[in-house]
């Protein structure tokens, strides 16, 4: 009865869509925007988030689809893009670790979504949707390639008249280091996994101010599209590369590293003002740009967003950060999450030079739980090999069920579902990097990067934790532990 029942719901949301979205696309191809934002999470306007300004991605939203469940397949900028550029999952083609140092050019079997957009006549851009803007645009990916193969140009004015175009639109905010924020946004919902303190809500306004930052550049974009008429026959697709940039987001395999927000707007084709819950993937990306272009596909994980069902679940996976060595692996459908630990021996909050470098909140939790003051799971020197998350009754993934008795079959279930996805992508990060790679140097080199980076602000390396807080509650201008800047 279960399986009719989510058969029928399937078939009543494919009616549902199928009404909503004209699939019958102009003989003009459209052109395709991606504006890409650098570590962005569901702290907006149009998802429900009250404070924080967001009225041209509220527009956006407005004129477009809001998918409320979508997810990157790795919680870090190269993995994940590395992804959504081939429509592959990382692990399939050696891209797992962050900025690998094994880069190869991809196989003939993995074409690109630049690639085929160009053979079939469209300039492919790369910038900041500025025009004749002469800055180079972030591409960051973990395999070999040339820049004039891949794109045509860094923005659609060089192409020749009338020829369709697909821009990507790189964004860094919120990437670190954030916009300052003229305020502390003292009542704005924040998640209960991180302490209530001033170095917090600090770091938080800062990231909210960040975001602002990013409407204001969307809205340049937006409105260019209008002023050169080009809004009408132009799909438009919104998203960040991955989660937020925060303690328990980025670069870990909780929502706060993989959710973030989804628009897809195309005047007259795809519903206006709509906001759907189908789980979703960045995967999905390629697969709905080569279908509104008229282009045949290749097989994908992903699925078109304009004619598809969604995902009965996802997939993401996590390998070596920097000086951070690790292997996570994830599946989460609507209700549940389980997550598998390769290295449950070592501490969530392991040595990684970035974060020590750019977490305020990292060393405020250690220095308040060596306090006796804040203490969570988090907080432990080991993890457990294997986490499920009831995803409705604790969408924070704070209490681990892998040990509870009636949770079993889920975890059993999933625990295959995983396997089988493993198996599957040939999961490449099950490869020993150090056969490739020299890591005693890239362990130097990332030591030696954290040192600089540190004597660069007058800080001894060796800084102790406590000492090191002082200098963030100067860093983020609060005074005495005082509320104010």
């Amino acid at each position: 009865m279960k399986t009719q029942s989510l058969c029928l719901l399937s078939a009543l949301v494919f009616l549902t869509l199928s009404s909503a979205i004209d699939t019958s696309f102009a003989e003009t191809p459209p052109n395709v925007v991606w504006i890409i934002a650098d570590d962005l999470g569901p702290e907006l306007g149009c998802c429900g988030y009250p404070s924080v300004s967001t009225p041209n991605i509220d527009r956006l939203a407005a004129n477009g689809t809001l998918f409320t469940h979508a997810f990157s397949t790795a919680p870090v900028c190269s993995s994940s893009r590395t992804a959504f550029q081939t429509g592959r999952y990382q692990i399939e083609i050696n891209a797992q670790h962050h900025n690998t140092r094994d880069k190869q050019p991809l196989p003939e079997s993995v074409p690109t979504v630049t690639g085929l957009m160009r053979q079939a006549g469209y300039f492919v851009s790369n910038g900041h949707g500025l025009a004749n803007d002469k800055k180079v645009a972030k591409s960051h990916f973990n395999f070999v390639y040339d820049s004039k193969e891949f794109f045509d140009g860094n923005d659609w004015s060089q192409r020749q008249p009338e020829q369709p175009f697909f821009a990507q639109i790189q964004i860094k905010e919120p990437h670190r280091p954030f916009v300052k924020s003229d305020r502390i946004h003292s009542d704005a919902p924040i998640p209960p996994y991180y302490p209530e303190h001033p170095i917090t809500r600090a770091d938080w306004s800062d990231y909210l101010a960040s975001i602002e930052e990013l409407d204001r550049k969307v809205g340049r974009v937006l409105d260019r599209l209008e002023a050169e008429g080009l809004r009408e026959n132009t799909l438009v697709l919104f998203f960040g590369d991955h989660g937020r940039p925060h303690v328990r987001g980025k670069q870990w395999l909780y929502d706060g590293g993989l959710h973030t927000p989804l628009i897809v707007s195309w005047p007259g084709k795809i519903a206006a003002g709509k906001s759907d819950d189908r789980l979703t993937s960045l995967l999905d990306l390629m697969p709905t740009t080569l279908a509104a272009a008229g282009i045949s596909q290749p097989g994908l994980p992903g699925l078109s967003l304009l004619s598809s069902v969604g995902h009965e679940k996802l997939f993401a996976a996590r390998d070596r950060c920097g000086d951070a060595v690790d292997r996570i692996r994830c599946v989460r459908t609507r209700d549940f999450k389980y997550i598998r630990n390769y290295y449950p021996d070592r501490p969530y909050l392991q040595l990684s030079s970035y974060k020590k470098l750019s977490y305020p909140v990292v060393t405020l939790m250690k220095v308040l739980h060596e306090q006796g003051k804040w203490d969570a799971p988090f907080m432990a020197e080991t993890r457990p090999a294997e986490e499920l998350y009831d995803l409705n009754a604790d969408p924070n993934e704070m209490h681990n069920l892998a040990g509870e008795e009636r949770h079993q079959a889920t975890l059993a279930r999933l625990r295959q579902e995983l396997d089988r996805w493993i198996d599957q992508t040939g999961d490449t990060g099950a490869i020993d990097e150090s056969k490739t790679v020299d890591m005693v140097a890239l362990m130097k080199e990332k030591t030696a990067y954290y040192e600089k980076a540190m004597k660069q602000r007058g800080l001894n390396p060796a800084i102790s934790d406590d000492d090191y807080l002082q200098w963030w509650a100067v860093e983020l201008g609060i005074s005495s532990g005082a509320n104010g800047r």
